[in-house]
């Protein structure tokens, strides 16, 4: 949660007044807009409720077919979203008509398409910039209410992971873009290249039309699926004694497979295979191809481009023989731990205890508020960058302080301990847990925890669950669980793996 809110911070304006606005720039500075809206982020203590609400403010820009196209960070947890011009006059209600929070990129629609009578679309370059172009970043940053532009360099181009979680192409700028430029467009020769995305000390960072392209692509039929990714493991091939062992001779180039992403003997990849081509593209030692004159960027950044029936073509060589495969690719990442991407937490309450499946962006909350989780080998920091070893595996944590009661004495308090057993059966996610809470008879629910020192927990079932509706009564806790665990809860989906 603490990254939501600094990336807000770091790249948008929150406001509590209403801004007005001054004529801005010529040429692009009708497609420009200012964008503002009311969010309310998931709370990672009680996710029963959100948390209050805060004011943001950043920009946008027109495009083709009457929408606007801004960062996802600016709207992705909104309650109300207002765009105007960038020379003033009235709000208009906007919603969101797509949405990708891990590509940081949203569209907007109006009711109101009068707005768009006089703001065309913008004007979009077909390709990648090259290094030292002469850019622009236009936006309405903290400290005015005209549009702002300010000019750099393009310093870098490179496929990467993206603050917002995605991987792919970012161009890096040395023009000053400050708090409220985000979803404003950069520019190069009056052209659009891309979006602002967020800054850091005398550098921004941009989300190139490429990119763009791709997301307006996949969204139009009204849904986001994301973009397709490798999630096999590599390593570099420039050691020589690492070549000399695999009897590699010099002239070959790529990556040496150094975990597959599954190890059955039907996969197409197997350790220590080098990968030496992506369709027809051949991949360097350190992993990189020549994607146009003057740069070059990691074989991934053609994965999007080659996938067809979710695989793409790639050439290996396995025991001094070339193999053509086609590897399997995937939008859903492989992570254990994973953010909120735009969604409110699933919880569950029973008894005194609140149940959620543990989010990336709340760990640093588990350890604030029980600091005795430190140095208890907690899977929140054991486990942090596994892969999930099973489909649908979830840590799940006790996300709320103990709720207390008379069934409660004598117990600490389990918050942000990980659920490792109830009743002697290993928890594989919350709707595991809530099925066997659902189908026990047994006298007793016994909770184990991960952690080292951690706890037994044992309660009646009976009076567990008598005591779960009083005490949401006391605690102003309004529903027993989100409602995909509501639906395992009343028998509707018994999902256990």
């Amino acid at each position: 949660m603490k990254s939501i809110v600094k990336w807000l911070a770091a790249t948008s304006t929150l406001v509590l007044p209403l801004l007005g606005a001054q004529a801005g720039a010529a040429g692009t500075a009708d497609s420009v807009v200012k964008v503002f809206s009311q969010m309310r982020l998931p709370n990672p203590v009680r996710p029963w409720v959100k948390q209050n609400p805060i004011e943001v403010m950043g920009s946008g820009v027109v495009i083709a077919r009457n929408r606007i196209l801004t960062n996802a960070h600016l709207v992705v947890y909104a309650d109300e979203i207002f765009v105007q011009g960038g020379q003033g006059g009235d709000r208009v209600e906007a919603k969101v008509a797509a949405i990708g929070p891990g590509i940081d990129l949203a569209v907007l629609t109006l009711e109101d398409e009068t707005f768009f009578a006089k703001r065309p679309p913008i004007a979009r370059a077909s390709k990648i910039p090259e290094i030292t172009s002469r850019v622009a970043v236009q936006g309405f940053p903290v400290g005015g209410n005209s549009l702002s532009t300010t000019q750099g360099t393009v310093a870098r181009i490179e496929y990467d992971i993206y603050e917002t979680g995605a991987a792919g192409l970012r161009i890096q700028v040395d023009a000053a873009i400050n708090p409220g430029n985000s979803g404003g467009p950069a520019l190069v020769d009056g052209k659009m290249i891309g979006l602002i995305s967020g800054h850091a000390e005398n550098i921004g960072y941009i989300i190139p039309n490429q990119e763009i392209d791709d997301f307006l692509t996949d969204v139009a039929d009204g849904h986001y699926e994301g973009k397709p990714y490798i999630f096999d493991q590599f390593q570099t091939m420039e050691n020589e004694a690492l070549r000399s062992k695999l009897g590699l001779a010099k002239n070959v180039r790529g990556l040496m497979v150094r975990e597959p992403k599954r190890r059955d003997p039907s996969y197409p990849l197997k350790e220590f295979d080098i990968l030496t081509r992506i369709g027809t593209v051949e991949i360097d030692n350190e992993g990189m191809i020549q994607a146009q004159d003057n740069l070059r960027l990691s074989f991934m950044s053609q994965v999007p481009k080659l996938v067809h029936d979710g695989t793409v073509p790639v050439s290996v060589l396995r025991a001094g023989k070339t193999i053509e495969v086609a590897l399997p690719v995937s939008r859903e990442p492989d992570h254990l731990l994973r953010g909120y991407d735009g969604s409110y937490p699933s919880y569950f309450v029973c008894g005194p205890l609140v149940f959620s499946p543990v989010v990336s962006n709340a760990i640093s909350f588990y350890f604030q508020y029980n600091p005795q989780l430190a140095g208890r080998n907690s899977p929140l920091t054991t486990r942090r960058s596994d892969r999930a070893r099973f489909p649908g595996e979830e840590l799940v944590v006790v996300t709320a302080p103990l709720l207390r009661t008379r069934i409660t004495k004598g117990y600490a308090y389990p918050f942000g301990q990980v659920v490792s057993e109830v009743n002697g059966t290993k928890i594989k996610n919350l709707a595991h847990l809530v099925e066997l809470i659902r189908t026990c008879k047994d006298e007793y629910l016994t909770f184990r925890f991960a952690e080292d020192y951690a706890e037994t927990l044992v309660f009646r079932r009976k009076a567990m669950l008598e005591a779960t509706e009083p005490l949401m009564s006391e605690n102003g806790i309004p529903r027993r669980g989100s409602d995909d665990v509501l639906a395992v809860w009343n028998g509707k989906i018994a999902k256990t793996n």
